[in-house]
C-alpha cells in the first residue's frame, strides 16, 4: 500500500487548493491512501524560536512526512509564485539542517494546484522546482494537473463538480502513484 501526504498550500477555509486535495483523497488508485495533513498553526520561522525548541506543530509535521512514501504539495499561486504560508512550512522542516536527508532526499513530491485565473498554478508549480531540487527530492514530472477558473470546477461546498477535472486528477494521481512505488522499491 502506498501512503501519500498531501498539503494544501492555503489556509482559507473555502480554499480551491483544500478542495482539491480532497478531491483527491477521494479519488486515489485502490492500493494507495492520501492522508490530509495541514500546514496551520505553524509559526512564522524564527530563528529565535528555533534555538527554543522546534515548535511542536512542526515535529509533527516532519515526522508525518518521514511516515509515507511520497508527498504532494496543492500549491496556490499568489503574485505568480509560491504562497508564503506553504513555503514557510517547508522551511521550518529543513530545520536543523542535518535533518534535511532524513525529510526530503529521495522523497517522491507532486505538485497540483487550482486557481480562479486562467494560468492554474503553472507559475507557482514551476517556482517549486529549485526548491524541491535543493532539497534533492525525487519531483515527478510524468503529468501536471493546474486546474484554471476553479470556481467553475467546485460548487460553494467545495465540492468537484467538473467531471473533466476528476479524470485528469484521477490519471494524474495514478502516475503519480506508480512513481512512488517505483521509486520505493529502488531504495
Amino acid at each position: 500500500m502506498t501512503t501519500i501526504l498531501g498539503l494544501s498550500g492555503s489556509l482559507r477555509v473555502g480554499s480551491f487548493n483544500s478542495a482539491l486535495l480532497r478531491a483527491a483523497a477521494a479519488s486515489m488508485p485502490k492500493d494507495a491512501t492520501l492522508e490530509i495533513g495541514t500546514i496551520k498553526g505553524i509559526p512564522l520561522y524564527d530563528g529565535d524560536v528555533e534555538a527554543q525548541g522546534m515548535p511542536e506543530t512542526v515535529e509533527k509535521l516532519k515526522e508525518r512526512v518521514v511516515a509515507t512514501d511520497g508527498l504532494l504539495l496543492v500549491t496556490p499561486e499568489y503574485n505568480h509564485t509560491v504562497p508564503g504560508v506553504l513555503k514557510n512550512a517547508i522551511d521550518w522542516l529543513t530545520r536543523p539542517p542535518a535533518d534535511i536527508p532524513r525529510v526530503f532526499a529521495k522523497r517522491p513530491v507532486g505538485l497540483i494546484g487550482a486557481s480562479p485565473g486562467g494560468f492554474g498554478t503553472l507559475l507557482s508549480q514551476t517556482a517549486w522546482l529549485p526548491v524541491l531540487k535543493t532539497l534533492g527530492t525525487a519531483a515527478y514530472f510524468g503529468g501536471r494537473l493546474q486546474v484554471s477558473r476553479a470556481d467553475g470546477v467546485f460548487d460553494g461546498a467545495g465540492n468537484m463538480v467538473d467531471e473533466r477535472i476528476r479524470e485528469q486528477l484521477k490519471k494524474y494521481l495514478a502516475g503519480f502513484c506508480e512513481f512512488v512505488a517505483a521509486s520505493r522499491r529502488a531504495s
